[in-house]
């Protein structure tokens, strides 16, 4: 069991969220903007393969999907992938694992000081803000969009001083881990989101269901 923290850093997507609802449509969709332009091959992506992407910030992503593809067209596809979430957020398909708002509201009843930390865009974040009513546990929602999308480890070192020292980050992906390692913070990784094993090797912690939290915090 962690003790003595107060300050906890919440990733978003994999964490609490099920976003794989959301982005495969919208990775999808434009994926067929790309293709219909002659711009990638024709090809079905599983939900598995593009899962790989959540966790990523737009611009990492595609500095990694598709390094060559012209500047102009990469920010239409990626335009496209964010209109979409939004559309797919409108119309009520978010979800988020079973648990995490009772998880969270567990966490603030004991006093502690939650942030979200996301690497995603402004509108989404308040977006998931009014869907989930995030601003009844987090003291702060934070993006990486807010911070021209640098890495996340270091919008943390920007942001910490301004919470309770003895703090822990909860995430899915090796950015989460990172997130501790860089700035010599405990970890616990959650092996229920799409991370694979091997990203989460060098967390202090690792759950198998957000409810496990109750148990370490």
């Amino acid at each position: 069991m962690l003790e003595n923290i107060k300050t906890i850093f919440f990733d978003y997507d994999g964490t609490l969220h099920k976003s794989i609802r959301i982005y495969a449509p919208a990775f999808r969709k434009a994926y067929q903007y790309l293709v219909d332009n002659e711009f990638a091959e024709d090809r079905q992506w599983t939900d598995k393969e593009i899962s790989y992407w959540l966790g990523f910030s737009s611009k990492d992503m595609w500095k990694e999907f598709m390094p060559d593809l012209d500047e102009d067209i990469r920010n239409k596809a990626s335009k496209i992938i964010g209109k979409e979430m939004i559309n797919q957020l409108s119309n009520n398909k978010a979800q988020l694992y079973d648990g995490a708002i009772d998880v969270l509201k567990y966490l603030k009843d004991k006093k502690y000081k939650l942030v979200f930390i996301s690497n995603c865009g402004i509108y989404y974040k308040d977006m998931a803000r009014k869907l989930f009513d995030l601003d009844d546990y987090f003291e702060e929602l934070v993006c990486s969009e807010e911070y021209n999308h640098i890495p996340k480890y270091e919008i943390i070192e920007k942001i910490k001083n301004k919470y309770p020292s003895e703090m822990v980050i909860i995430g899915d992906r090796i950015q989460d881990i990172e997130c501790g390692i860089k700035n010599k913070v405990n970890t616990i990784g959650c092996n229920y989101g799409y991370g694979s094993k091997d990203e989460l090797i060098n967390a202090n912690y690792e759950i198998s269901s957000i409810y496990d939290l109750m148990n370490i915090l």
